[in-house]
C-alpha cells in the first residue's frame, strides 16, 4: 500500500516489498549472562540465502515493549527487502520485565553483555533455525551485517573493531567480530573527548578508538540531534565515528533530523522526537542500500541510491572515502 506522506523519497530505489514472517520469542540459553537471551527473528517468507541484519536496540523508555519488539520501521523494511533480520533483547532494556537492579554486574549499560550477545547468536544459528524451522536452511552466513543505534551504535562500533576500554582496568579491548563483513551507525556515541566531563563519569565504558574499526561502515545521523547532556560537540558528534576511522566510507546526514531519525524505533511511539514518514523512508531505503551493496559484490544499490539523494538535497547528503 502507497505512503502519501512519502513523496521525494521514493526515488529512492528499492526493490518491491515481499512478505514477511517472524518468530518471536527464540531463546538461546546462557547460563554466564544471567538470563536466556531473548530473540526476534524476521525474514521474508521466500527465499534462499538470506543476508543476516543484526540489529541492536539503544536506551528507551517503553516500559511495556521488550527491545527485540521494537524497531519495527526498519525491521519490517529490510526483511520485506531481501533480509533476515535478528534481534536481541539485551540486558539494558528497561522495557519488558527484565527486572535488573543496580546490583547486577553491568549495570546500568550491560556494555560487555551486549557485545557478546551477539557472539552468542553466531555461535548459534542452527540453533535459531532449529527454533525458527520457516527460516532453517535459508540463512546466509557468509553475509552478515550489524545495525546499531545510539547506545546500540557503540555496541556494534566494537563489533567492527573500534577499539574499547574495560571500565573495570583500563584494560583496552579488541573485541573486532570477523564473522561481520557490514555495519551502520545510527546516531552513535561518538569519542570520549566529545563527551561531557559528566558523560564520561557515568559512562566510562563508552570511550572508544575508532582508528581500529576497519569494517566497511555507513554513519548515519541527524543535524539536529544536539544533546547537552551527553557531548559538547552538538550533533556532529554522532558523525565523529566517519570522521575518525578507516572502515566507515559513507557518511549520510539527515536535516531536521533528531535522536530517533524519522521514527526508527517503533510505529507511532510517543518518544519519537522527530516523526517524519519522508525522513523515515530516506533512512530505511538508504541503509538498506547500502547493506545489499556491501553484502552483495558489484549490486548497484548504493551507487544508485546515493545517486538518487543527490539530485533531491532536500532529504540529505551523503559524503564517501
Amino acid at each position: 500500500m502507497t505512503n502519501n506522506y512519502v513523496q521525494l523519497a521514493r526515488s529512492i530505489p528499492v526493490p518491491e516489498a515481499v512478505p514477511t514472517v517472524s518468530v518471536n520469542p527464540v531463546t538461546l540459553p546462557a547460563p554466564d549472562r544471567g538470563l536466556p537471551l531473548e530473540l526476534r527473528v524476521t525474514a521474508p517468507l521466500h527465499g534462499d540465502a538470506l543476508p543476516i541484519v543484526l540489529l541492536s536496540h539503544g536506551g528507551g523508555s517503553s516500559h511495556y515493549l521488550k527491545s527485540k519488539d521494537g524497531y519495527s520501521p526498519l525491521v519490517d523494511f529490510y526483511a520485506s527487502h531481501g533480509f533476515a533480520v535478528i534481534q536481541p533483547t539485551h540486558l539494558s532494556s528497561p522495557s519488558g520485565g527484565l527486572g535488573l537492579d543496580k546490583d547486577a554486574p553491568g549495570y546500568p549499560l550491560f556494555w560487555r553483555s551486549r557485545i557478546d550477545d551477539f557472539g552468542l547468536i553466531l555461535d548459534n544459528l542452527n540453533a535459531i533455525e532449529a527454533q525458527a524451522p520457516v527460516v532453517a536452511g535459508r540463512l546466509d552466513s557468509a553475509r552478515i551485517a550489524v545495525v546499531g543505534h545510539s547506545a546500540g551504535g557503540n555496541t556494534v562500533s566494537a563489533l567492527l573493531g573500534a577499539r574499547a576500554t574495560d571500565p573495570a582496568n583500563g584494560t583496552i579491548l579488541d573485541l573486532r567480530e570477523p564473522r561481520v563483513s557490514a555495519g551502520v551507525l545510527l546516531a552513535s556515541t561518538g569519542s570520549a573527548e566529545g563527551m561531557t566531563s559528566t558523560m564520561r563519569e557515568q559512562y566510562p565504558e563508552l570511550e572508544t578508538d575508532f582508528s581500529h574499526l576497519t569494517t566497511r561502515t555507513l554513519v548515519v545521523y541527524g543535524d539536529q540531534d544536539g544533546n547537552p547532556v551527553a557531548t559538547t560537540r552538538g550533533a556532529d558528534w554522532h558523525a565523529e565515528p566517519y570522521h575518525l576511522s578507516p572502515g566507515a566510507d559513507a557518511l549520510l546526514t539527515l536535516p531536521g533530523a533528531k535522536h530517533y531519525l524519522g521514527g526508527i524505533m517503533g510505529y507511532s511511539l510517543a518518544e519519537t522526537d522527530d516523526e517524519d514518514p519522508e525522513r523515515l523512508a530516506v533512512t530505511q531505503r538508504m541503509t538498506w542500500a547500502y547493506l545489499r551493496s556491501a553484502l552483495h559484490a558489484g549490486d548497484p544499490a548504493w551507487q544508485q541510491a546515493t545517486a538518487a539523494i543527490r539530485r533531491n538535497p532536500s532529504l540529505g547528503s551523503v559524503h564517501t572515502k
